[in-house]
This record gives structure tokens, C-alpha cells and sequence, in this order.
């Protein structure tokens, strides 16, 4: 089985590594080691161009399991949308999870809103004051309560020196990119996990994802922040190993 995760950890990759599974991580626009800067990936096509580049990519006969965390979400959603069939099973790790019925641009935006109204969360607006924000900064306070409260100081201490600004897609970008069809992105098996200690995206607000859009099963890792792949490593290998060996 071949994996393409959208965030993971070393450790994680050393582990479906070491199970037998092949795994492709990829580093979005202006995320991780992607040499991009924020502003040069003003559109969310840019941001998710990695991605369908590497889905494009694949073989007609290869199929792949995709794992989206966070705002990931609406990234492999895009990917299922567009292609299916190379979609063996997609993973919502404590990510926005929108579907045909469930406004895309409506998820997003009240997610970022809930980000920016964090104590300490610092945006930017280099198209003038008058005009919506253009990136926002988490502050590393809200970074250590928040997002990485229960992993290890040392990931926390990383992060904080390693964070991107993240830019601040419009309603019409998203609107228009993220598109989703029951015949497509429907046709998909989904599996969400939720982290119950997710102070991020909390847990109440992953519940309500999960009912307005019902998954084909629903798995738990108990006591996980936000960055479950830090906080519960081995927890988070044996729930997405045993997604692939029932895929397999």
C-alpha cells in the first residue's frame, strides 16, 4: 500500500516504513521545507499544487491512502474530488472534513476567524489596512497551550522556531477551488480520527463535522493534542496501519 500523507512526523514515516508500506510525505506551499513564501502562493491553487501534482502523477492503477490533518482536510478533499479513483481510502486526521451538502468556503472561514480571535495570533495586510488580512502567525503562547500541549517540550520548542506564516485564502478562492460532488468526492471511503484532547479544533467541533458528515468509521486516540503525531506517535502508527491493512 502506498501512502501520500499530507503532515506526519519522522517517526511515523520510520514506522509504515519499517511495516512494509511505501510513503510519500508532501510539503504544501509555503509549509514545512516548501522554499515558497506565503505571498507567493496567493491562490489556493498554489498552495495545493504538491499535491495534485503528485496525484496527477500516479499511475491509472495505483491507489494510494490519503491522510489530511487539520486544514489538510480541504486539501485531500480537493484531491478526492478530482481524483477518485486513485483514492483507495482518505483519512481526516482532526481536519475539516466538508462535503457536498457542507459549504467548504462556509468551514474554512469560520475556522480561520476562530484562529485569528486567539490571544496572541498576529495577521498581516499587505494589500493595505482597508482590505481583509493577507497572513497570520500563531503565537507560541497559544502554540503551547493550544496545539502542543501534550507533546513533548522539545517538538514544542521546534515549532515555535520552525512556525510559517499561513496566507489567508478569500471566500471566492476557496469557493471556487473546493468543489465537491457525491458522485466524486462521495464515491471515496472516509475515516476520521479524532483527537480527544484537540484544543485546536476541538473535539465538540470535530463531532459536529462528523455528524453533518457522516464518515465510513470513526476512530479515537485518547489524550492527543492537536499534533497527535508528537503527542500519541504510536497510537496514531497502529490506528493508520490498521486502516491500510483493511485497505490492503
Amino acid at each position: 500500500m502506498s501512502w501520500s500523507l499530507v503532515l506526519v512526523q519522522d517517526n511515523i514515516v520510520a514506522m509504515m516504513l519499517s511495516s512494509g508500506h511505501s510513503v510519500t510525505t508532501l510539503d504544501l506551499g509555503a509549509s514545512g521545507i516548501n522554499s515558497k513564501q506565503a505571498l507567493e502562493i496567493p491562490h489556493l491553487s498554489d498552495y495545493l499544487s504538491p499535491l495534485m501534482e503528485f496525484m496527477a502523477s500516479l499511475p491509472d492503477d495505483k491507489k494510494v491512502v490519503l491522510v489530511g490533518h487539520s486544514f489538510g482536510g480541504l486539501v485531500i478533499s480537493k484531491a478526492m474530488e478530482t481524483f477518485p479513483e486513485k483514492i483507495s481510502v482518505a483519512v481526516f486526521f482532526s481536519a475539516l472534513m466538508p462535503a457536498p451538502n457542507i459549504n467548504a468556503t462556509t468551514m474554512y472561514t469560520k475556522a480561520v476567524n476562530a484562529t485569528i480571535a486567539q490571544l496572541g495570533t498576529s495577521v498581516t495586510y499587505h494589500n493595505g489596512s482597508t482590505n481583509p488580512p493577507t497572513t497570520l502567525v500563531l503565537d507560541p503562547k497559544y502554540l503551547a497551550t493550544s496545539v502542543y500541549q501534550l507533546s513533548p517540550i522539545t517538538d514544542l520548542e521546534l515549532a515555535t522556531t520552525l512556525v510559517r506564516p499561513f496566507y489567508l485564502y478569500s471566500a471566492e478562492d476557496v469557493s471556487k477551488e473546493i468543489v465537491l460532488s457525491s458522485k466524486r468526492y462521495g464515491s471515496v471511503r472516509r475515516v476520521f480520527i479524532v483527537a480527544t484532547e484537540n484544543e485546536h479544533l476541538k473535539k465538540e467541533f470535530q463531532r459536529l463535522i462528523i455528524e453533518k458528515n457522516p464518515p465510513d468509521e470513526v476512530k479515537e486516540i485518547e489524550r492527543s493534542d492537536h499534533m497527535t503525531m508528537m503527542s500519541k506517535p504510536q497510537q496514531l502508527f497502529t490506528t493508520l496501519l490498521s486502516i491500510a491493512n483493511k485497505c490492503s
